[in-house]
């Protein structure tokens, strides 16, 4: 059974209120129990965690390592300048797929950039909530050794 770990960041925590002209009216809790129902369905373990704060993300990246066999992660904001995230996720050998729900290079100007999308092996936006059940399966093809062209 592979293991996957879902990191979600700032003000994900805000999904069904803020903005749901963006975002939907689902919550994350909402978001977080039919991810655990998908992966289930392909013999998968996921573990969900939300944080606003970064040492707590880079601390779960970190302990990633060994005991995930990849992470679905929308950093939120922190996407566009925490390079310390970045580096956390090039400190691991666990692959990592940068989801976000909106699309990110069709809003402001300074949510064109993703620092980490570097050292991800994909990123996938605007998707809304189906994005998250894509990198879900892009992770396991990862695992199962099926990708392709896939750097990390």
């Amino acid at each position: 059974m592979a293991r996957l770990l879902l990191i979600n960041g700032p003000n994900l925590n805000r999904l069904g209120k803020r903005e749901p002209h963006i975002y939907g009216s689902d919550t994350l809790h909402d978001l977080e129990q039919q991810l655990i129902a998908f992966a289930a369905e392909h013999d998968t373990e996921l573990t969900c965690f939300q944080s606003n704060h970064e040492g707590d993300i880079i601390e779960q990246i970190h302990a990633a390592e060994g005991a995930y066999d990849g992470i679905i992660l929308n950093a939120g904001a922190f996407t566009h300048y925490s390079y310390a995230i970045r580096d956390a996720i090039a400190s691991v050998t666990v692959p990592v797929v940068e989801v976000h729900i909106s699309n990110i290079h069709a809003r402001e100007p300074f949510r064109h950039v993703s620092v980490i999308a570097p050292v991800t092996i994909g990123q996938i936006v605007g998707l809304g909530f189906t994005g998250y059940r894509l990198a879900i399966l892009a992770l396991l093809e990862k695992v199962k050794g099926r990708e392709k062209i896939w750097r990390k």
